[in-house]
């Protein structure tokens, strides 16, 4: 008979495991804690706060220091520090791969400007409206195709280029164009090149984003199309007590001189202020 399986140093290997166990799942349960953390136990724990956003200039965009710049992420830190932080670190994505991002923990909040749109409100929890903004075409200089709305895209059977993730695509189905004649790419500087070098006819974007490219470049034309479309900040559908705390800031914040001050520098104006639509009338809709 083996006397190691029934003896005391059986008895001992088994404590030593038992032990062990007990100390896997105790850092288990402590690791688990941690990542469990709502955003605003790690803004009260003095935690770094990321925010989530495609490299859309002025929405959203990262500096030379990586610093977040753009109207959204300006007004974002203006209420963590109300909020009581100002370790924020930006992490920067694929307009399409931010609410994917978000769910994976990659950061706390989409800062991008994302449009509060009812398929989105399926995915995520959105603040009251930060800013009212619309849609642009933009087009070859001289608009050689006459291209004055989406239905004229439509009913000329040109090639549309669009950000993938972007609310025009669905808006050009609905009008009809086929899925061959949208073409999606990857964000904002890929619109401009496919109209650029004709692969696209149109380009469409956030009126923001559209007007910046055509301020600076005189081989593109700016066709506004009057749709307004709200934005606001994203948070998980288990955050809502995060999105009250930032609802609560907007209150005084939203239009404040302070708030001006903030976002004049990237185009925002008095214009570009929510008009009392509501997030749960935008995500009905």
């Amino acid at each position: 008979m083996d006397k190691w399986k029934h003896g005391p140093q059986r008895r001992a290997i088994q404590s030593g495991i038992a032990a062990l166990v007990v100390a896997v799942m105790v850092l288990a349960s402590l690791a688990g804690s941690a990542s469990a953390q709502s955003l605003l136990e790690k803004i009260k724990n003095g935690e770094t706060i990321r925010v989530g956003f495609s490299n859309e200039v002025p929405w959203a965009y990262p500096g030379e220091n990586n610093q977040p710049l753009g109207f959204v992420n300006a007004m974002t830190t203006d209420m963590l520090k109300k909020l009581g932080t100002t370790k924020v670190e930006p992490v920067v994505t694929e307009w399409g791969s931010l609410i994917p991002g978000l769910q994976a923990g990659r950061f706390d909040i989409i800062t991008g400007g994302m449009y509060i749109l009812p398929e989105r409100c399926r995915n995520v929890l959105f603040t009251d409206p930060i800013v009212k903004a619309t849609d642009a075409l933009i087009v070859p200089a001289g608009n050689p195709e006459n291209l004055h709305s989406y239905q004229d895209v439509h009913d000329k059977s040109l090639t549309f280029a669009t950000g993938a993730g972007y609310s025009e695509i669905a808006l050009m189905r609905k009008l009809g164009v086929p899925d061959d004649k949208i073409m999606q790419v990857a964000g904002p500087a890929e619109i401009l090149q496919a109209v650029k070098s004709g692969r696209a006819a149109a380009g469409s974007g956030a009126y923001f984003t559209m007007k910046e490219f055509t301020d600076k470049d005189d081989s593109v034309a700016l066709v506004p199309v009057g749709n307004n479309y709200y934005s606001g900040l994203a948070f998980l559908p288990n955050q809502q007590a995060e999105v009250d705390a930032f609802n609560a800031v907007l209150k005084d914040y939203i239009g404040s001189d302070e708030m001006m001050v903030s976002v004049g520098k990237y185009g925002y104006t008095k214009a570009n202020l929510p008009d009392g639509k509501t997030t749960a009338e935008l995500c009905e809709h």
